[in-house]
């Protein structure tokens, strides 16, 4: 009477075993598992580069475009910057900004400023879109790196070129107002919101090249930081 009595005790106890082989079974015990686990951790780890090199280059895109548009802006502002000053009903002279010397420098710089940053636009936005590093195992990051310093050294002199013979310009034009007006002559006073409004444009187009050099001297650190990590 005792053992039919311990049987029906032993029946749950079959479906739990069932299911222990069952997820046991669904386990591959293969030698393989280890290999398996191996070659997902070496994929996450060939994945990290790739995102830091991402988040890289999308700040590094960001510098660039920054300098590409302030250089254009400042490129375009120069360029139409121009002054007609009608002396006699047959005389008239124009003004514009080949007509200063520090000026010309100015347009120079912004020039070669405008042409090395398209290229570097686009050496970004091509890393950005193959998300590959062309940084390492070359002659490229320290041609970056002195490319950037040739940038940064054109780019303050034009800076002060710019800034320094407006406000020469400007002072000698009050000089000269004064002394006319004071023997009884008007002729600058007569064209003088026209003069004042072509240095005024020159300031905006140097302020432009200021903002374009202040974003090159971050793009400029970052590629030292990218020669110092090859």
């Amino acid at each position: 009477m005792g053992r039919p009595n311990q049987q029906p005790r032993s029946q749950p106890d079959e479906p739990l075993a069932a299911q222990t082989q069952i997820q046991l079974s669904d386990i591959p015990q293969t030698d393989d598992n280890s290999q398996v686990v191996i070659l997902n951790i070496e994929s996450q780890v060939s994945d990290t580069p790739m995102t830091t090199v991402q988040v890289f280059a999308i700040v590094s895109l960001t510098l660039r475009v920054v300098t590409w548009l302030c250089l254009l802006a400042s490129l375009i502002i120069l360029a139409s910057n121009t002054s007609n000053i009608k002396l006699t009903r047959f005389t008239e002279i124009k003004v514009r900004f080949n007509n200063i010397y520090a000026y010309r420098y100015m347009m120079s710089a912004i020039v070669i400023g405008f042409a090395y940053t398209c290229v570097q636009v686009a050496f970004e936005i091509y890393q950005l879109a193959t998300r590959k590093s062309l940084r390492r195992g070359n002659m490229l990051p320290k041609i970056i790196f002195y490319g950037d310093k040739f940038l940064l050294s054109i780019l303050a002199t034009g800076v002060g070129a710019a800034f320094g013979a407006t406000v020469d310009l400007k002072k000698q034009l009050d000089q000269s107002d004064d002394i006319l007006e004071s023997i009884g002559v008007t002729l600058i006073s007569q064209y003088r919101s026209k003069i004042d409004n072509f240095f005024n444009l020159a300031y905006v187009s140097a302020t432009f090249l200021l903002i374009a050099f202040l974003s090159s001297v971050a793009s400029s650190v970052l590629s030292s930081l990218a020669l110092q990590k090859k």
